[in-house]
């Protein structure tokens, strides 16, 4: 059954704010630990090995997200796994600023990071469910509030750690989870009120209905947006847990100026949200930005690792450059399906591969870093990994359609 088209904002205020306010804190706890990792060893010792565990686990929570949210979507409804996302972030934020062993501490970022991996993968079916007449226009709204996630604790870790310690500094990420979890239990009991007088609305969560998420597997369309998004990852995930490490022992920085540099890569995200949207909506040869990005990626890691001392910030800024295949994959999520179920299924393949190749990205970089006693090679370690995803440019060079591709006509789907 067909619904008017609604206005842009009237009726849909509290949900474009539990989808923003998810965005700004599906990145918290990934950026929270790295820049005051030395002040948090005087209570709790952590390891290199340790420390390359932490950085692995935001990919291997996101990854199991990606298997679990559409299966939790289905059988609680989008708004319920939403809500339920949003008491996990408040929850593991909070046992992280209390613990006083590094198994509290990982079990801590375990319970944040699988909140935010749900947010994750459920924030593009959101979008299409609560906003299909303004995809590119919310979804480059909620990657700019992710990017400013990222930065934020990035920028303020240490110098509130310094002031007010280290429990403090992590603590206040759980403070800030909770201005996502009003709008989705708002929206979660007018929901269970609207089930009570009508059937269940399996026509408006977009969870896979009549599409597979492994049925994905088989386009060529998803394995592209997936590869890149791995890529992306990788070199993401290593950064934010290794760039402070890598700025303090190669040029020099103080923890506090590291942060700075963490929450400058962490802050290019911002105009990359507001652009990408509109290079993938209007952009015929999308492949073309991508392999700008992975230019741009490269030269930065080049210069960290042959000038760390020169330009560093440069460089840094050239490594977020490249980070702009995140925000074009979400954008691609919904733009390359044709359907909620669609959306939901992709979301669901591409976050639980990318993130289980992606977790592999900050170990394989302390391994390589305790093998070679330097940096230099951790970093040529992540250039290379980054071309992969000139594979994906080539791929996407053209538009194309997951359900299309599989054979599955949108009028044969549950609306």
């Amino acid at each position: 059954m067909s619904t008017p088209t609604p206005t842009l904002w009237r009726g849909r205020i509290i949900a474009l704010a539990g989808i923003f306010f998810i965005a700004l804190n599906v990145r918290t706890a990934v950026a929270a630990i790295s820049p005051i990792v030395g002040v948090i060893e005087n209570d709790i010792p952590i390891s290199s090995l340790g420390l390359g565990f932490l950085g692995m686990l935001p990919p291997i929570a996101f990854a199991i997200a990606g298997i679990a949210a559409p299966a939790l979507a289905r059988s609680r409804g989008l708004d319920a796994s939403l809500l339920i996302a949003s008491a996990a972030m408040v929850s593991g934020s909070a046992l992280r600023a209390v613990s006083d062993s590094y198994l509290l501490l990982a079990l801590g970022s375990l319970i944040a990071l699988a909140g935010m991996g749900l947010g994750n993968v459920l924030l593009p079916p959101a979008v299409k469910k609560y906003f299909p007449d303004r995809l590119a226009t919310v979804t480059g709204g909620y990657v700019v509030l992710i990017s400013l996630g990222a930065a934020t604790p990035a920028l303020f870790a240490a110098p509130v750690a310094e002031v007010a310690g280290w429990r403090v500094s992590v603590a206040v990420w759980a403070v800030l989870a909770l201005t996502a979890f009003t709008p989705w239990l708002v929206l979660t009991l007018r929901s269970r009120r609207a089930k009570r007088t009508a059937a269940l609305d399996a026509s408006v969560v977009p969870v896979v209905s009549g599409i597979s998420v492994w049925a994905v597997a088989k386009s060529r369309t998803a394995w592209a947006i997936t590869i890149a998004f791995a890529v992306s990852s990788i070199g993401f995930y290593s950064f934010f847990a290794w760039l402070p490490e890598i700025l303090i022992e190669s040029a020099g920085f103080t923890a506090v100026e590291a942060g700075a540099m963490l929450s400058l890569f962490g802050l290019i995200g911002i105009p990359l949200g507001i652009v990408s949207p509109i290079l993938a909506d209007r952009v015929s040869n999308i492949g073309a930005v991508m392999a700008g990005g992975v230019l741009a990626g490269a030269l930065g890691y080049l210069g960290l690792a042959f000038v760390p001392t020169t330009l560093t910030g440069v460089s840094v800024v050239l490594v977020g450059l490249g980070t702009v295949l995140f925000p074009l994959c979400l954008v691609l999520i919904n733009l390359r399906t044709r359907s909620h179920q669609g959306s939901a299924a992709l979301s669901g393949f591409v976050q639980s591969v990318a993130y289980t190749v992606a977790a592999l990205g900050p170990f394989a970089v302390a391994l390589v870093r305790d093998l070679s006693g330097g940096w230099f090679w951790p970093l040529m370690f992540l250039l290379i990994s980054s071309l992969l995803a000139l594979i994906s440019a080539v791929m996407l060079a053209r538009p194309s359609f997951v359900e299309d591709e599989l054979g599955i006509a949108v009028s044969s789907l549950d609306d």
